[in-house]
């Protein structure tokens, strides 16, 4: 076994322990097993079962000093011992132990990414497989972010994981000439994992500051592997543009400060440039994407010297561009905001009232609603709004927010 870093003789640290490193580096620990044993429901029992000695070990004997490395080699001779248990089994047996144990890298985290993304999936299903095996995000946690019932995205799970299988998918880096096939949803993963990280879904915590770190480090990866693809640096300077506020979102008591509250004199500026300079040479490729225009619009917001020398008609014209690209109405909704600062108020409430039969059961609507409602005068439609808004919201940040704009009416 590797030298240890510390001794842990309670269960308590040896869990903790486990959690980071499995939030850390799950991708890359899947991401090398499913590839060594063509399985991604077998490399997850594996590593269910190394998970569950290493609770045990470590908290006896402390961490290793390569923890990832621990997991896998742990979880590569589980593999081996199922199948060697597997009657039919048998012939992957023998494939399988001449192997030596592997050593995961962010190589096989990418290729984990790509194999779930897998144009045999539909769309749906290679977000959500993703997120859960790339991201180790509970299936709970997942079907919030879809807004559906955990059992429906459970069995959504089972049927990506079964059809890969089926299919006869390996866990290796696709070839350049798949890139463009299979990049959207690559793209819509690690978006959908960085939002999770930055305003959480779930009651139990606002952000959960690990997942949306990963989430960056993810695209940053994925735009230094793809160097001509404009989305893929178009995502990661939206992700840099938004983590470099990300400590400011909240006060120390955990609740949100809206972005005109925000003090940014604490913005990373550092990080802004980067991504700015990520966005510019992307932008110069004239291959417009989505990613690049949300980009464009969190770059007008990073660079307003306060929030009153924002440079909202710029910002509305984003939106136009972004709905000519990606057709929806949450981004006519957001530019509803934008109109309101352009036009005023009415106008912007007149096209937030045209969502409403599509975006009723979204909580922003209403909290958008409300606000226009109250900078009309018109106090009790505002809070009508605002109640609604709340009974949609999960996320405690985002509660507390409501509830006291509803307290202060």
């Amino acid at each position: 076994m590797p030298g240890t870093l510390a001794y842990m003789p309670d269960g308590g640290a040896a869990v903790d322990a486990v959690d980071a490193v499995w939030r850390r580096d799950s991708a890359s620990m899947l991401g090398v097993l499913a590839r060594r044993l063509g399985d991604l429901d077998r490399a997850e029992e594996a590593m269910q079962d190394a998970l569950t000695e290493a609770l045990k070990h470590w908290a006896e004997q402390g961490v290793p000093a390569n923890p990832a490395g621990w997991l896998v080699t742990t979880a590569w001779r589980k593999a081996v011992d199922r199948a060697r248990r597997d009657a039919t089994g048998q012939e992957k047996l023998a494939r399988v132990a001449a192997q030596p144990a592997p050593e995961p890298t962010d190589d096989d985290r990418l290729a984990l990414i790509f194999a779930c993304c897998h144009p045999a999936l539909p769309q749906p299903a290679q977000v959500a497989l993703t997120l859960h095996a790339a991201s180790g995000l509970a299936t709970e946690e997942i079907a919030a972010a879809f807004l559906m019932p955990t059992t429906t995205m459970a069995q959504r799970l089972v049927r990506a994981k079964r059809r890969l299988r089926d299919t006869g998918v390996r866990f290796e880096p696709p070839e350049s000439a798949e890139y463009d096939e299979r990049l959207p949803a690559v793209l819509a993963v690690i978006y959908l994992v960085f939002n999770e990280g930055y305003l959480a879904s779930g009651r139990d915590q606002p952000q959960r500051r690990e997942l949306a770190r990963e989430g960056l480090d993810l695209a940053r990866q994925l735009a230094d592997l793809m160097p001509t693809e404009p989305e893929a640096a178009g995502l990661a300077a939206l992700l840099e543009l938004h983590e470099a506020r990300a400590g400011t979102r909240f006060d120390d008591a955990g609740r949100i400060v809206l972005l005109e509250d925000q003090d940014r004199r604490r913005w990373d500026r550092m990080l802004i440039g980067t991504a700015v300079a990520r966005l510019g040479a992307a932008v110069a490729r004239a291959r417009p994407g989505p990613y690049q225009v949300q980009a464009g619009i969190a770059a007008q917001h990073a660079l307003a010297r306060s929030f009153d020398e924002t440079d909202w008609a710029a910002i509305r014209q984003f939106y136009d561009l972004l709905y000519d690209l990606q057709p929806g109405p949450v981004t006519l909704l957001n530019r509803a905001v934008a109109t309101r600062y352009t036009h005023g108020a009415a106008l912007a409430l007149a096209e937030v009232e045209a969502l409403r039969e599509s975006l009723g059961e979204y909580r922003l609507l209403h909290a958008t609603r409300a606000e226009l409602l109250r900078a009309l005068g018109r106090e009790d439609e505002a809070a009508a709004a605002l109640r609604r808004a709340l009974a949609l919201a999960t996320n405690p940040a985002e509660r507390e927010l409501l509830s006291r704009r509803l307290a202060t009416r």
